[in-house]
């Protein structure tokens, strides 16, 4: 039996149009899953509120899953960027737009403009950082960003992806993308964290920010999950203890909103790994 046969959760997810936006409801969830045996389903995945990139050449068992939780609402994308599948590490984007790296082929980015949707600004820049998303994590609204981006790319975020960026690091990570997960709902960061960076975070994006783990206590949280407002996907390695971090601070599941149940298991996270 699969581990999304063992979760008891039913998807329910409908949608409606308010505004001229898509507002999600339903029984939004976290979901454990592998990519041909790892744990890392962030590299192998871009997910937004407007369209999913998952590499090229993986499992049926996970193609199959997040197909399950999202065609229904928005376009999920079998693609390569540079020639490989780790695009989740290599793309950054939201509804809005994409940001794709320089050496992302004409055929790749044909492929893309052809598969999401029309108001999906793709773009193709020359960013020296080309991993961007380990020196990028962004929302429909703000990005947070490595303090070496260049100014081009800084310019690139605020036309494609139509957000406020902030050059910011997470005490001693400055791999913004690869150490947090950020959503319009909420932003997970490593464990290691300092408190007052943490506190600064939430004063800039406007959204709780809690810090802990993904995989059975790695600090790698962009590269062990991806999350969008209403549906999160986690390495299988996820303890049932991180898993309710998750859907706490991105208000899914039953959380409505990180409680003081989120507090006491983070605590229990960062003391084991004391």
């Amino acid at each position: 039996m699969d581990e999304r046969n063992k979760r008891s959760t039913t998807k329910t997810l409908g949608r409606k149009k308010v505004a001229g936006h898509v507002v999600f409801y339903g029984s939004n969830m976290a979901l454990r899953v592998d990519y041909e045996g790892s744990n890392d389903v962030g590299v192998f995945c871009t997910l937004t509120n407007g369209y999913c990139l998952v590499g090229i050449g993986g499992t049926q068992n996970f193609y199959s899953l997040v197909e399950a939780e999202l065609s229904d609402v928005i376009p999920v994308v079998h693609t390569s960027i540079s020639s490989t599948r780790i695009v989740g590490r290599v793309t950054v984007g939201n509804r809005h737009g994409l940001l794709v790296p320089n050496g992302t082929t004409d055929q790749e980015l044909q492929h893309l403009r052809n598969s999401l949707p029309d108001q999906v600004r793709v773009r193709r820049i020359d960013e020296r950082l080309s991993a961007l998303g380990n020196v990028i994590a962004c929302n429909d609204h703000v990005a947070l960003v490595h303090a070496e981006i260049s100014q081009e790319t800084e310019e690139a975020l605020g036309d494609a992806l139509n957000v406020e960026v902030f050059r910011v690091s997470l005490g001693q990570n400055a791999l913004v993308g690869t150490y947090c997960a950020l959503s319009s709902q909420g932003c997970l960061v490593a464990a290691s964290t300092p408190p007052e960076t943490q506190r600064e975070l939430a004063a800039l994006l406007q959204v709780p920010v809690v810090a802990g783990t993904v995989n059975r206590g790695s600090e790698l949280i962009g590269a062990g999950m991806c999350v969008n407002d209403w549906v999160a996907f986690c390495g299988l390695d996820t303890t049932s203890t991180e898993l309710s971090v998750v859907e706490s601070i991105f208000k899914l599941g039953d959380h409505g909103q990180p409680t003081a149940i989120s507090s006491q298991l983070r605590d229990t996270l960062i003391e084991s790994l004391l």
